[in-house]
């Protein structure tokens, strides 16, 4: 077991383990830590706590301090010279004719470089905006390009829920996400009412995935042929959580549907129906490029090294 806390560096943000040494610390506590990018200051939000060292990423670095009051006024300063930054930027963007949007700037904490977030459609050749802010700020700089669900997370927003986006509020990662997690769950393919403020599939259609995958897998598939104890028929629907399906069996020269517990259906064909979606049907080309958006943004995801 070992001794750590979790420090954040920006809200919202990923939580890092680092090591606290003989220090005591609580939730909201500053400190001073050392990372790959020079020293940071962040924010205690998981106090100390052993965890077993399996979950933690070796070497553990220690912290440097916890935060005086000439490192809150630092990190302060800073906060301030970074609105003027932006400022500047913008308006060296507009004198060099970039298709880019400025989106956010962060000063290290050590002042070792000066980073600016950005958003665009493609590649932009930024070399001459570089040599005009290292002339003026006289630190390294960094352009960062970001994608669209960074951007939204940075300026805030409600979800079609009416709370605050995940992004902005608990959500450190954003995970993998598909259409097929939308069939799965038997939601709406249409994409307006899937994407987020983004433009980008909701990250919720991640969170009781895991349950669905497991669901399904033990639970019949539309289309299989089952016996119940009213006698043979073919799986018409299914309510995945709650373990219901929907069986469609023979009436003379109609149909009846009746409801019965998964666990009371014997499955004698497992076998899937080849079922046309009319929404998926109609919305097809919208969300194949949802997809194509989903997997160039996975592709290009970086994992900030701390």
């Amino acid at each position: 077991m070992k001794n750590i806390i979790g420090v954040r560096f920006k809200k919202p943000g990923k939580i890092y383990f680092f090591d606290p040494g003989n220090h005591k610390l609580e939730k909201g506590d500053c400190v001073i830590v050392e990372t790959a990018q020079g020293q940071e200051y962040g924010e205690v939000m998981i106090p100390n706590r052993m965890i077993s060292e399996k979950n933690i990423v070796a070497p553990l670095k220690k912290i440097i301090r916890i935060a005086t009051k000439e490192d809150k006024e630092h990190n302060e300063e800073n906060k301030k010279k970074e609105k003027e930054a932006f400022k500047t930027c913008t308006e060296k963007i507009k004198k060099h004719g970039l298709d880019m949007n400025l989106t956010d700037v962060e000063y290290k904490f050590d002042n070792s470089k000066l980073i600016f977030y950005f958003t665009a459609d493609g590649r932009i050749d930024f070399r001459e905006l570089v040599k005009d802010l290292a002339a003026i700020y006289r630190t390294r700089i960094e352009l960062r390009q970001i994608g669209v669900r960074d951007e939204v997370r940075r300026i805030g927003g409600n979800g079609v829920c009416g709370r605050e986006l995940c992004c902005c509020s608990f959500l450190s990662n954003f995970e993998t996400v598909s259409i097929k997690m939308a069939k799965e769950q038997n939601i709406s393919l249409n994409p307006s009412k899937i994407s987020g403020n983004c433009g980008r599939l909701m990250c919720c259609l991640k969170y009781e995935q895991d349950v669905y995958e497991e669901k399904l897998n033990r639970l019949p598939k539309v289309g299989a042929i089952v016996k119940t104890a009213d006698g043979e028929g073919v799986v018409d629907a299914l309510e995945t959580l709650k373990e219901k399906v929907r069986v469609k069996m023979k009436d003379g020269d109609d149909y009846l549907y009746k409801n019965y517990d998964a666990k009371d259906v014997k499955i004698l064909k497992n076998i899937e129906q080849d079922k046309v979606d009319e929404e998926e049907k109609e919305h097809q080309k919208e969300l194949e490029e949802l997809e194509k958006l989903e997997r160039l943004d996975e592709k290009n995801k970086v994992e900030e090294d701390i």
